[in-house]
């Protein structure tokens, strides 16, 4: 998991209260990434491209979809798209700064 301010325990159990809060962490390890891990932000936005290009498409079996989905790797991949980051620092403290602590 990423450091979003919900990806902690603390969420979790201000959610869904103490006692169920406490059973879900019983059964949940955390792993969270480094915070400066930009690889999770692209694998992330490479997966919802991939369901926006492909979305409405029907397939007739596991291997067609895994075909159609090879299919769209290579387009990509041949376009050699790139990702124009967009989201500064300054944006993300705007947008953020109330989760922050002091």
């Amino acid at each position: 998991m990423d450091n979003l301010n919900t990806h902690f325990p603390g969420a979790i159990t201000e959610t869904f209260g103490e006692n169920k809060g406490k059973r879900m962490l019983s059964r949940i390890e955390f792993h969270h990434t480094p915070k400066h891990a930009s690889w999770l932000n692209i694998a992330e936005i490479e997966i919802n491209a991939m369901d926006i290009e492909c979305r409405g498409k029907r397939f007739k079996s596991f291997k067609d979809l895994e075909n159609n989905v090879m299919a769209w790797q290579k387009r990509r991949n041949k376009k050699k798209t790139k990702i124009k980051w967009t989201f500064t620092r300054e944006n993300a403290d705007l947008k953020l700064s109330k989760y922050y602590t002091t």
